[in-house]
């Protein structure tokens, strides 16, 4: 359990709390030696995967992503092209294609500065085999006074399906998001980077058919003018390289294995981080009446809506399904080379049928196979953990380490500020009025509130026994109650301060997000902090 023991010492981390902080674990002075570890680490694998060295298939893999990468981004933007070659180093990061918070955006410029330094590729990965949940965006609306959100639309709603299958919808509605969401947060925000980046968002619009495409490709173009040099490639292009194929077949023939070590770790994670739910930090692999379900999603054009995929041995082939109608064999045992079934992949791919790694094997191929170092945010570091214990237990080798970024960045909105230990002292201040009113009626001056006074003193003077316990309670409480008239003003002027606070509070909870869409910060804020590493910060 030393890679567990190790990932809890120096993996509980926390976004920063405070405005413009940045979080890059480890520093970027250790890049250097985190770059050594992991290559003398590669280096020393010895692993078969379907009759082809780990160490060959990675090559094979890292000059495929390159080259696709490089074919990709040329085509909407203009960028060097890489030399490569059996020295090439990648460094890698990824996320899905959508208006993420800045923090997110901070790991890409990151990237750019790390691999440059190093002299390495960079490539971020567009994970558009996740789904679109929702064609909105929440905008801050209101005043610094008096905040609210708005859903604000960039396109009709749809079924939720992969980014890579999501169209765009009401082309008009896309290109209006811009001026609709710059109108709303105007009064809190005159100027965001939305104006002059949806105008790149209306151009890839142009261009293409894709909705998360249109955002990533513009949102790499906005970073290509502020001097980040990456490249880009959907998750769905990385899973038709040659090289994942043949690194799928392989987890598909020693299914089983791999199936009780993913389940294993899962639990390992639950049982250290003290996690009861069974869906975090992912499912269990299912078994199902003789089929066992694989990290993989499945689905075809028809439908594409992802479905798990399940899988079972039948003589020297293994079957597909979703255990809905679909399914499909290939020619493929656990000790049988897989170019036959790698053939019959890229087929099934040909035809329409989509198989797509979840989150865990996505970064473990990445990882493993794709890159010498593997930028994560906060979630997916924190997940890796157990995709470091799969690599360990599944392929019997030592993972290589990865870095963890993120940022917190809020509006630039004057306000009040105020603290929940504000709300908790005037709460403090009510339950005494109601419990120890004669703390505020020392100088009581009506008779009747003076004798309720003194009846209270006589009874909290009286010793407690078992014959008075119950009456010493009751009068007590009746005192309390009758002397509230004399506090009503007290009262409301304290309920006053305690809506006053609440509502501050709301205000400053909408203000200080740090999960609003990049384009909604000015551009002079964003640049401060996607400049930090450049100057080693």
């Amino acid at each position: 359990m030393r890679l567990m023991s190790d990932a809890l010492e120096h993996r509980r981390l926390r976004a920063p709390r405070e405005n413009g902080a940045t979080l890059v674990n480890p520093p970027l002075s250790g890049v250097g030696d985190l770059l050594e570890q992991n290559v003398a680490l590669a280096g020393s694998y010895d692993y078969d995967v379907q009759g082809r060295a780990l160490c060959d298939l990675a090559l094979a893999a890292r000059r495929e992503l390159v080259e696709a990468a490089w074919n990709y981004t040329r085509a909407y933007r203009d960028v060097p092209q890489p030399v490569i070659g059996p020295t090439m180093r990648v460094f890698l990061a990824g996320h899905q294609p959508h208006l993420f918070h800045p923090g997110v955006w901070f790991k890409n410029f990151a990237l750019s500065h790390m691999a440059a330094r190093h002299g390495a590729v960079a490539v971020n990965l567009a994970i558009d085999s996740d789904t679109i949940k929702t064609a909105s965006l929440r905008v801050p609306a209101g005043t610094p006074g008096e905040p609210w959100v708005e859903s604000v639309p960039l396109d009709r709603q749809t079924a939720e399906i992969p980014y890579e299958e999501r169209s765009i919808v009401d082309r008009e509605c896309l290109a209006s998001f811009g001026q609709r969401a710059s109108k709303i947060i105007k009064p809190l925000v005159p100027q965001p980077l939305l104006g002059e980046f949806w105008s790149l968002v209306a151009e890839r619009a142009r261009h293409g058919g894709n909705l998360g495409e249109c955002v990533a490709q513009a949102r790499h173009q906005q970073e290509g003018r502020w001097g980040a040099v990456t490249l880009e490639i959907p998750q769905s292009q990385v899973c038709s390289l040659p090289a994942f194929h043949w690194f799928t077949c392989h987890l598909l023939a020693r299914l089983p294995r791999l199936w009780e070590e993913y389940n294993r770790s899962v639990a390992d994670y639950r049982k250290a981080h003290h996690v009861r739910s069974t869906a975090h930090p992912v499912p269990d692999l299912a078994m199902e009446d003789g089929w066992l379900e694989a990290p993989f999603w499945i689905w075809d054009r028809a439908n594409p809506r992802r479905r798990r995929l399940f899988v079972r041995q039948r003589g020297d082939e293994i079957v597909l399904s979703d255990r809905l109608g679909l399914e499909h064999a290939l020619l493929l045992s656990p000790e049988s080379d897989a170019q036959r079934a790698v053939e019959q992949l890229l087929q099934l791919a040909a035809d329409g049928i989509r198989l797509r790694t979840r989150a865990l094997i996505t970064t473990l191929f990445a990882r493993l196979f794709l890159g010498d170092i593997f930028l994560h945010g906060i979630g997916g570091a924190k997940y890796d953990q157990v995709t470091d214990l799969v690599i360990s237990r599944f392929f019997g080798i030592e993972p290589a380490g990865y870095m963890t970024l993120t940022a917190t960045l809020r509006l630039p909105i004057a306000r009040d500020e105020v603290r929940p230990d504000d709300a908790r002292g005037v709460d403090h201040d009510l339950r005494e009025l109601t419990f120890h009113p004669e703390r505020y009626l020392d100088n009581a001056s009506d008779a009747r509130a003076e004798l309720l006074l003194r009846t209270k003193q006589q009874w909290i003077a009286t010793p407690a026994s078992r014959e008075n316990a119950k009456l010493r309670c009751h009068e007590i409480r009746r005192v309390n109650e009758e002397l509230q008239p004399w506090l009503a003003q007290e009262r409301g002027r304290l309920t006053y301060q305690r809506e006053q606070i609440a509502r501050a509070l709301r205000a400053q909870s909408i203000l200080t997000s740090r999960e609003y869409a990049f384009c909604l910060y000015p551009a002079e804020s964003l640049r401060q902090l996607m400049e930090m590493p450049q100057s080693g910060k």
